[in-house]
């Protein structure tokens, strides 16, 4: 088998949940938002944030500010709030000197996530990043993980590993693209969906079972 692991970002290496509470908090006391306005965005960025989501705010709020500085301030609140735990980078030192080619496998808008791969050190830890609002492929389409091998330098082909915890887009995309897959538990498993070949509780237990694959 290939020592190939790709993870998913959100809810996968990183908090994203505790990280969009401070974010629009952050954003809500840096422009006076009214309550209202905080509570939109935690319910329509709830899974997922783009640009567009910000001119939908100001149209619907009718505030004053320009839609580009409201996102790019929430890029800003976001990059810092988020966090990757110390374990699980060394985590990923321990696959990486064990010889596995890393990717990082992820949908959502490109400025933000690549902001969140460096503020949390996970950019030096990988070997390739592919990001849906890069290329407007979202997972599980096959071809996100073809160009995250690209960027990694390896072969799709070759088979490897999807680890997350979306199982349409991560497990059935891991599928769907030929590799092995870990399932962070966690969101309800759709019952038409073929089962992970691990299902772990933590991105930690996650690692082990690769690190098991080296010996």
């Amino acid at each position: 088998m290939s020592r190939l692991a790709y993870f998913d970002l959100d809810g996968t290496l990183v908090d994203r949940d505790s990280a969009l509470s401070d974010a629009v908090t952050g954003l809500r006391h840096a422009h006076a938002l009214p309550s209202t306005a905080a509570q939109w965005l935690a319910t329509e960025l709830a899974n997922r944030a783009s640009a567009n989501d910000f001119v939908r705010l100001r149209d619907t709020f009718g505030l004053k500010v320009p839609a580009a500085d409201l996102w790019q301030d929430y890029v800003s609140l976001m990059s810092s709030a988020v966090t990757c735990r110390p374990d699980v980078l060394d985590g990923l030192a321990r696959l990486r000197e064990a010889a596995w080619t890393i990717g990082v496998v992820t949908n959502g808008a490109g400025d933000i996530q690549h902001a969140k791969l460096a503020a949390t050190g996970l950019a030096d830890m990988v070997d390739g990043v592919a990001v849906s609002g890069d290329l407007e492929i979202r997972k599980p389409d096959r071809r996100l993980f073809e160009l995250a091998a690209t960027r990694c330098g390896v072969s799709l082909a070759d088979g490897g590993w999807m680890i997350g915890d979306n199982p349409a887009g991560d497990i059935g995309g891991g599928h769907q693209a030929g590799l092995r897959t870990i399932w962070l538990r966690g969101r309800p498993w759709p019952d038409a969906l073929p089962a992970a070949h691990h299902v772990v509780n933590d991105i930690t237990d996650a690692i082990t079972i690769l690190l098991n694959e080296t010996e």
